[in-house]
């Protein structure tokens, strides 16, 4: 398809509009945010997505591309959960390394899905200059590294990317990390030139008005209350349906029990997010000179970067199960005070909470309810990149090309030990032993 030039809103939308999103320093900001309606009627489509976040509107997409009738359904609105909240940061891969996946699922499936690995960053590049998307794309990522044994785990990476074909990735030594950060705690790291970050809900709203660029039609605040699963699913919301061929259910963290059999494998989790007061320009080129995103190599990680208008917007720590800590200040304060004590003072503008779906395995679940019905969620705090490929995945199976999402859906997925009650105790068991290790650099 050729090239389309800069997406433009039709006249008669309404202004823009920020009311139902959280109160998040992207909302404040976010270019295109004008509101779509409420189903009020029953429509007919080929296809109906729930979930207007990256792989719902990502499917969509790829789908309406291809001359499919695309109804998109979302409970509250366009990026409101996780796609719309997240770091911004463009990380290539996925939540477990291609080494473990080829320990876990054999090497078929390792370089499978390692030829994938990157495919999600070039999708959201590409979709970014297809359509003019203006959501201040900026190359560049780093991973650092605060041990000696994890910047031998980097080195590791880098051969296990390269022999899957994956370059642009260059290790970095203590003597060179003045250029990418100005902090102290680190020993070096790798950087990811096919890395960058941006800002998300400004990417999945221009996106978004891509897919109804294409003819595809967009509902917010039209929670779906019911499934009629069938040879042509109808969908239910409160005042209208929608009945298709094809439905994806794309709800991720934010589906709750409106099917069991796809939220029963995964677990909600909340990353908290914090911007600061804008800066002045030549302090925060000081703090990233390179202004490459960074996030370190703990299991509970930080990760942070640059805003357009020089804030410092840095984020860490999880909750299991999702929801708010008592305050997001004091879980992010301490982290960014090691990391910049420069700015251990420094006011907050905006603190923000938004839950990703974790899957036991920590690597996506993909799948079908049955012929008619598919299904991509627990992205497992690598979204950004990973539910872009999903989401075309999703639309190339429902187009007949199936083999890269038989792929996935061929991989072995498991509920989380003792169920809903327990899921969340024994998770944070396992991960104190982790960050334990990461405290006493084991």
């Amino acid at each position: 398809m050729s090239a389309m030039s800069t997406v433009e809103f039709a006249t008669d939308h309404p202004p823009s509009s920020s009311a139902g999103h959280a109160a998040t320093y992207y909302a404040a900001t976010a270019k295109g945010a004008f509101e779509r309606p409420v189903l009020n009627e029953h429509l007919t489509a080929d296809i109906c997505v729930i979930g207007a976040g990256f792989t719902g509107i990502s499917a969509a997409l790829e789908l309406a591309e291809r001359g499919y009738s695309v109804v998109v359904l979302e409970a509250m609105r366009i990026g409101f959960g996780a796609s719309g909240r997240n770091g911004g940061q463009i990380v290539n891969g996925y939540s477990r390394d291609l080494e473990v996946i080829e320990k876990r699922y054999g090497a078929k499936a390792a370089k499978a899905l390692g030829a994938m690995a990157g495919e999600g960053a070039d999708i959201i590049r590409g979709r970014i200059a297809q359509y003019g998307i203006d959501c201040d794309l900026v190359p560049g990522g780093f991973f650092a590294a605060f041990t000696d044994k994890q910047l031998r785990e980097l080195d590791e990476q880098q051969r296990i990317w390269e022999r899957h074909g994956h370059g642009g990735l260059e290790r970095i030594d203590k003597a060179g990390l003045s250029k990418i950060v100005a902090s102290e705690r680190y020993v070096g790291g790798l950087v990811d030139h096919k890395g960058g970050h941006i800002h998300p809900l400004s990417l999945v709203l221009g996106e978004a008005a891509a897919v109804e660029r294409h003819g595809g039609r967009i509902f917010e605040r039209s929670p779906v209350l019911s499934v009629e699963q069938g040879a042509k699913p109808v969908v239910r919301t409160q005042h209208g349906a929608v009945t298709c061929t094809y439905l994806l259910v794309c709800g991720n963290a934010y589906i709750g029990d409106l099917l069991p059999e796809i939220g029963g494998k995964m677990m909600p989790v909340s990353s908290q997010v914090i911007a600061t007061e804008p800066l002045d320009e030549a302090v925060i080129r000081d703090l990233l000179p390179a202004n490459y995103c960074v996030e370190d190599m703990n299991y509970i990680l930080d990760y942070y970067r640059r805003t357009a208008d020089n804030r410092l917007l840095f984020g860490g720590g999880i909750v299991y199960g999702g929801g708010d800590p008592a305050s997001i200040e004091a879980k992010i304060r301490p982290s960014l005070a090691r990391t910049f004590p420069q700015l251990a003072n420094i006011r907050f503008d905006y603190a923000w909470s938004g839950n990703f779906a974790l899957t036991l395995t920590r690597i996506p679940h993909v799948g079908r309810l049955s012929p008619s019905i598919y299904f991509s969620h627990g992205d497992s705090g690598h979204g950004v990149t990973t539910t872009h490929l999903l989401g075309k995945i999703l639309g190339e199976a429902v187009a007949g090309q199936a083999e890269r999402f038989d792929v996935w859906s061929s991989l072995p997925y498991y509920p989380f030990p003792g169920g809903k009650t327990f899921r969340v105790p024994l998770t944070v068991l396992g991960a104190w032993w982790y960050g334990l290790r990461d405290r006493l650099g084991l």
